[in-house]
Parts: structure tokens; C-alpha cells; sequence
């Protein structure tokens, strides 16, 4: 089920290559039937999932066979409470991105199989459990983030790419170098997630600590935590509407899963020395995101920027486990990583309509638009209060929990 749930889209993508690039409905069609396709398949998961079982040891629609075996490399996937709604998350959201991409007529057959295997990438980081095809996964999503940028976006969108490019780069090899230091201190030697949980009380020590923070500045970078957030704002503005939607609702999502299912499970005493200094990150995440986002003058600016506020709120709930109630925030962490991926998801969707028709993001040119256009002045307001967390909508719920530990 979660090998079809991953590949679906790649299959979609390897069809639409075979297409003739004139046309572009049937290119379309097979690009929804697939990212539908897939989607329907991550809901069934999603209901066959028992939520009250948890634990390491207990990972649910498991699939494993050996891939390389000289190294203990595995094809291993499965899924946990932490994995599950972010691969519902993906599926809906590369969905809605897809129809929202209807508008795009230049070199559409590309762009689609880019989208497609970008979609696969996304997917695999959250069901694998093997840390050499979490890495390939990983990678995976740099290439089609790059090209879909780089050839769709708008007027610097070459120097957007690269600086997307060249600080995700950076980070995975920092990762990389944490990844294989973590399979030469394990014993027996293992890129198995689960059996380096297990083997997590051994890692203890100096040397777990550098390795700790490899891993966090390759993870870090996705997130994007301070100082390696600037080349978010850029990214977006200069991406394509669906781009940014996935760029935001997904993408980010990728780092703080990463710290949460690699670095806290497999180096705890690590994670609880570096506590503190997470706390300090999330605060001025916070702080510097929110200051940032209400400078702004062009609405897709200021989104970015509330993005790397609301990431902000992420961080304070995963340094939990230096708090008073570390089950909330970490709860908080997790469901503000879902509901800030539909929340800022359809404020990028929002503006990209109002661009279509205005071409122009700045906010001094739409006085008055409230009056025009009630219906979106409406749906604007509700997302936009969602997004400050106000009482009663999504936004509310995560950053309460985070901020119960922050403050306990």
C-alpha cells in the first residue's frame, strides 16, 4: 500500500513523458488521475491505520526486502502516528496544486512529470525507514524543486533556483556525513531506523553531538530555522502559485520531520543537550518571521515570511523535551506541521488568484478590494485569522499546545 501510495505519481509522470507534448488535456488528465490515485490509496491508509498502537517496534503497513545487502541496506517502509497525516497532507495538497496548475502552458509535459516525481520524492521521506532511501528520497525532491522554480518562475527565478539549490545541497551533505557516521558507530552496522532506536542508548557521548548537529543543519535548511531561512522569501515569490503551495504546505514539513523521527529517536541525549539552544532558534523564528511578514509590501512575501514565524512554533513544541509537559508540545509540533501546510497552502492559493487578475502582489494597490470582491475578501479574512491563530480555527489549537510546553 505505501509503495503504491509513493509511486503512483512516478508512474503518472513516466506516462506523461510518453505523451505527445500537444496534448496537453490528456497530459493534464493523467497528471490528476494520478495524484487522485494516489491520494485515494493514502485515505484507505489512513482508515486501516490503528492509531492506538504506537511505539518504534510497532510500525503499521510495513513493507521490507532486502536492496543492498553488503551494506544492510533495505527497502523498508512504514508508517507511525507522526508519518500518517503528513502523507494525507502531501497526497491532498499535490492534488489541489495539480488542478491549480491548469493555467501553466509553457513546456507543460516537463512540468508535470517534475511535479509528479516531486510528489514521489515527498512521499518517500515520510514512509521510509531506512536512512540510505530516506537520504535518496531526500534528494530526490531537490532536482524537480529546482527545475520547476528555475523554468516557471517568475523574473529571478534562475537566482532563486540556485540558492535553493546550493543551500539544500549544502545540508544534505552535512547530512549525509551524519547518516553514515551513525551507521559506522551502530553495532551491528544498520541504516535501519528502527534498530538504531535501539540501539540509541549506546549513543552517548562528544562525537553524538557533532553527528546531532550535522544532522540538524541539513534538516534545518527544509525547515527553514534561523540563520538558513533566506532562501525561502525568494523561492516563493519567484515560484509558480502551485509551487509555492507545495513549497510551504509540504516541503518545510520535511525538515521538522526529519529532526523528529531521526535525530530525537536515534540520538535522545544529544537532543536534550541541545534543547535549549532549540528553544532559542524557535524564539527568534518567531519573533524575526513575524517583524519580517509585517514590513512586507508584496502578499506573497509576507506569506513566506509568516511561514518561517509559524515554523517558528514547530521548533518551540520540539524542544518539548526540555519542558514540563513534553507530550503537548510535541503533539503541538506535529499538528501545527499539518494544519500550517493547508492553512498557508491556501493563502498562496489565494494570492495567486488575485494575481492572475490584478498582476501585481502589493498590498497598497488593493484598497478597497473588500467591496469588489466580498466572497474572496471573506475567505481571505477567515485564512488570514486561521494563520494568527485565533480562537476557534486550526491555527489556534497547534500553537497553544506548543506554547503550554514553552511556558510550563
Amino acid at each position: 500500500m505505501l509503495s503504491l501510495i509513493t509511486f503512483l505519481p512516478l508512474i503518472g509522470g513516466l506516462i506523461i513523458l510518453a505523451l505527445p507534448k500537444e496534448r496537453k488535456e490528456l497530459i493534464r488528465a493523467v497528471a490528476v488521475a494520478a495524484a487522485t490515485a494516489s491520494l485515494l490509496v493514502s485515505v484507505l491508509a489512513w482508515l486501516k491505520f490503528d492509531g492506538a498502537i504506537g511505539g518504534w517496534d510497532r510500525m503499521q503497513l510495513v513493507e521490507r526486502m532486502s536492496w543492498i545487502p553488503t551494506f544492510g541496506i533495505q527497502y523498508f517502509l512504514g508508517v507511525d502516528g507522526l508519518s500518517v497525516p503528513l502523507v494525507l497532507l502531501t497526497t491532498v495538497l499535490s492534488l489541489i496544486a495539480i488542478i491549480a496548475s491548469f493555467g501553466i502552458e509553457t513546456r507543460l509535459k516537463e512540468y508535470f512529470f517534475w511535479f509528479l516525481l516531486l510528489e514521489t520524492g515527498m512521499l518517500g521521506v515520510f514512509v521510509s525507514l531506512d536512512m540510505f532511501l530516506f537520504y535518496v528520497f531526500w534528494e530526490i525532491t531537490l532536482v524537480p524543486m529546482y527545475f520547476l522554480i528555475g523554468i516557471w518562475g517568475g523574473p529571478k527565478r534562475e537566482y532563486a533556483a540556485v540558492k535553493f539549490f546550493l543551500y539544500t545541497l549544502a545540508g544534505s551533505v552535512l547530512m549525509l556525513l551524519g547518516i553514515l557516521a551513525l551507521y559506522f558507530s551502530s553495532e551491528p552496522r544498520t541504516f535501519d531506523m528502527v534498530e538504531l532506536a535501539k540501539q540509541s542508548g549506546a549513543f552517548v557521548g562528544t562525537r553524538f553531538i557533532w553527528i546531532f548537529l550535522a544532522l540538524f543543519v541539513g534538516f534545518a535548511v527544509k525547515v527553514p530555522a534561523f540563520p538558513f531561512h533566506t532562501w525561502l522569501p525568494l523561492a516563493h515569490v519567484e515560484a509558480p502559485t502551485a509551487v509555492s503551495v507545495i513549497l510551504a504546505g509540504v516541503l518545510l514539513k520535511m525538515g521538522t520531520y526529519g529532526i523528529l523521527r531521526v535525530s530525537y529517536s536515534i540520538l535522545p541525549e544529544a537532543t536534550k543537550w541541545f534543547a535549549p539552544y532549540l528553544l532559542i532558534i524557535a524564539f527568534i523564528n518567531i519573533v524575526y518571521g513575524a517583524f519580517c511578514a509585517m514590513s512586507q509590501r508584496d502578499m506573497k512575501r509576507m506569506v513566506a515570511y509568516s511561514s518561517v514565524n509559524h515554523m517558528g512554533y514547530c521548533l518551540l513544541g520540539m524542544a518539548a523535551i526540555a519542558g514540563t509537559n513534553p507530550a503537548a508540545g510535541l503533539s503541538g509540533a506535529v499538528l501545527q506541521m499539518v494544519t500550517h501546510g493547508i492553512i498557508t497552502g491556501s493563502l498562496f492559493l489565494l494570492v495567486g488568484v488575485i494575481y492572475d487578475q490584478a498582476h501585481t502582489r502589493n498590498i497598497d494597490e488593493f484598497g478597497g478590494l473588500g467591496a469588489r470582491l466580498p466572497i474572496f475578501a471573506g475567505i481571505m479574512t477567515v485564512q488570514a485569522m486561521a494563520s494568527l491563530g485565533l480562537p476557534g480555527l486550526a491555527g489556534f489549537v497547534a500553537e497553544f499546545l506548543c506554547y503550554l510546553n514553552g511556558f510550563g
